[in-house]
């Protein structure tokens, strides 16, 4: 079996789409619940069920929705979320954080992967879309590597990654030995031109909307009506698998 020189990660949120991106062809899942939120950290069970499907899951970990400048409580937190993930059985974190000039906040992303290594020196950490609402997300992939980071996840600062093509060749550049990683917005038609841009791993959520058997038009707080909620497709992770496939042969 060739194993492919780009990486295929699926964002997840239950076992059950675990198991769907593992055998519809996905390397690895990023772990989170709240998609709809843009992603918050899973409990420790769901990492732990997770983990029994056999996929290496990296668990996002992001204590709340809205931007990437964090106080103080909200980083204690999260420095608890990263060593408890990895107990859990998470192979890798994803974390982020900025200071409110936009430039990558080293000090709280140190303490992050201090915590990581404290509990296993193996574990991958990747930084988070964050990087896409730096001032100068290039110039931020340029740091990852001294500060010690496995890999990024981009979408070049565009709203998708496709459109972030040409940013995303700037970061593959600055990045050297940390992994790029492109998603926001990818789809199976996306990927030759991602793979184009030297990525190492190309991201999608796969997802479609379930409907669910809550009474549509009952409010369960925010915008949710408790009328849906969403899966993990396996035609589009197969799909992105082939299409991953055949642009890192063509490219090779």
């Amino acid at each position: 079996m060739t194993v492919s020189p780009v990486a295929l990660e699926i964002a997840v949120t239950s076992p059950a789409g675990a198991l769907v991106a593992r055998d519809a062809g996905a390397d690895r899942v990023e772990l989170c619940v709240g998609l709809e939120l843009g992603g918050l950290t899973p409990s420790q069970a769901l990492v732990e069920s997770v983990h029994e499907t056999g996929i290496p899951a990296h668990a996002l970990v992001r204590c709340r929705p809205g931007g990437f400048v964090h106080d103080r409580s909200e980083l204690d937190l999260m420095e608890r979320e990263v060593r408890t993930v990895l107990r859990s059985g998470a192979a890798g974190v994803v974390v982020g954080a900025l200071r409110p000039d936009r430039t990558l906040d080293t000090d709280a992303l140190r303490r992050f992967l201090d915590a990581a290594h404290s509990v296993s020196a193996a574990a991958q950490v990747t930084l988070h879309r964050a990087v896409d609402h730096a001032a100068d997300p290039v110039r931020a992939a340029a740091q990852l590597a001294e500060l010690g980071f496995t890999r990024v996840l981009t979408s070049g600062g565009a709203p998708t990654a496709a459109t972030g093509a040409d940013t995303i060749r700037r970061m593959v550049d600055a990045a050297g030995p940390v992994q790029v990683m492109a998603g926001a917005g990818v789809t199976p038609a996306d990927v030759p031109r991602l793979v184009g841009a030297g990525v190492a791993a190309v991201h999608l959520s796969a997802k479609r909307a379930a409907v669910g058997s809550a009474h549509a038009g009952v409010p369960m707080g925010g915008s949710d009506d408790g009328s849906a909620h969403f899966v993990t497709d396996a035609e589009v992770v197969a799909a992105a698998r082939r299409s991953v496939d055949a642009a890192a042969g063509s490219s090779s």
